[in-house]
């Protein structure tokens, strides 16, 4: 087993390919792998680095040697089962599904019988499941070629965090060219990809983040940056035709006064005091105290849609988003990547490299 190690990366233009990039096009694949596993609900100790056979290839299924995976916060409900509403799904007792992990990029070893559209040495992305391993078992009609000049790292941007800013600024909020966003909790994975979305579809666009982030922000093409630790941003004359919010942390009252008369807020994220529904509940609050309004609240989980991650990876070859990597990590340091996300001051993306 190799040693973990963890290095911080900031450079948003990233083009040239990782360390994980390098790796042979088509490697022996072995009998068994590591992976990163929990049978129990927890903080980032009830996860182990297990040895497993690599997964079965099925007819329509892609096996994927993972070169970079990435963390959001739904894989720290996973791991913690908070709030109870994630055990419905994920199970009561203890999880059902014992390996995170839904953002990967990689190269394909072995295909299915009944698949045509790849073949062994084809570089993918997609949005799938149990990603935190030296390889995955992926459905064909899931995967998205990468393009050839983004790198493996790079392609996180089109996981989960691209998916939540892509559909819910263009399907929930409609947002229109020359429209006013404001993104509050503009420096972590939603944040930097709603900026970039934004600007993309035409809209003027304003950041709320802490003053480390200012510059960051601005480099994405944020028009505005607003620090939150030293101005209030809901104290502002300025209205806004969408709020795309991914903290939940200010009062209902005040977001609904930034909004113009048909503005869009748009609760993406949430406080996790509710022990029941975590940031849901805060969603639910927000859908009542907007009923009776000419402005809406738009609550919204993002879907895992492969034209989606495609229209993200366009995105990424053209230059229009660029994915923010605050740290790299090994697969035996995913614990404390985890850490990390729950600390809450991530700027982009983790990533995990097998």
């Amino acid at each position: 087993m190799q040693t973990a190690s963890r290095s911080t990366q900031k450079d948003t233009n990233e083009t040239e390919p990782s360390m994980a990039d390098q790796r042979s096009p088509n490697p022996t694949t072995p009998d068994t792998m590591l992976t990163s596993a929990h049978d129990r609900y927890g903080d980032s100790s009830v996860l182990e680095i297990r040895t497993v056979p690599v997964p079965e290839v099925k007819p329509h299924t892609v096996l994927v040697q993972v070169m970079s995976a990435a963390i959001n916060p739904l894989d720290w409900h996973k791991m913690t089962g908070t709030p109870w509403l994630v055990r419905m799904q994920g199970g009561f007792r203890t999880p059902k599904h014992k390996v995170l992990g839904v953002d990967v990029a990689g190269r394909v070893v072995a295909v299915g019988s009944e698949v045509t559209d790849f073949q062994p040495g084809d570089e993918v992305v997609a949005v799938t499941g149990s990603c935190l391993a030296e390889y995955v078992s992926v459905p064909a009609d899931a995967l998205v070629r990468k393009p050839s000049n983004v790198s493996f790292d790079q392609s996180m941007g089109a996981g989960v965090a691209g998916l939540t800013a892509l559909q819910g600024l263009r399907d929930k909020a409609k947002l229109a060219p020359g429209q006013h966003v404001l993104i509050n909790g503009a420096s972590g994975g939603v944040g930097t990809a709603a900026i970039q979305v934004a600007k993309s579809m035409g809209a003027e666009v304003t950041a709320v983040c802490s003053t480390r982030n200012l510059e960051m922000v601005r480099s994405l093409g944020a028009d505005h940056a607003i620090d939150y630790t030293a101005e209030d941003f809901t104290a502002s004359d300025q209205r806004y035709d969408v709020i795309f919010d991914n903290q939940g942390n200010r009062k209902l009252g005040l977001m609904k006064e930034l909004l113009t008369n048909e503005g869009i807020y748009l609760l993406v994220g949430g406080p996790k005091s509710n022990k029941l529904l975590g940031p849901m509940g805060h969603m639910l609050h927000a859908i009542v105290r907007f009923k009776f309004s000419s402005k809406s609240a738009q609550p919204f989980l993002a879907s895992q849609r492969r034209d989606d991650v495609s229209e993200l990876t366009d995105l990424l070859a053209t230059g229009r988003l660029r994915t923010v990597i605050d740290a790299n990590y090994s697969l035996n340091d995913v614990a404390q990547a985890m850490d990390q996300l729950a600390g809450g001051h991530v700027s982009g993306k983790v990533v995990i490299n097998p």
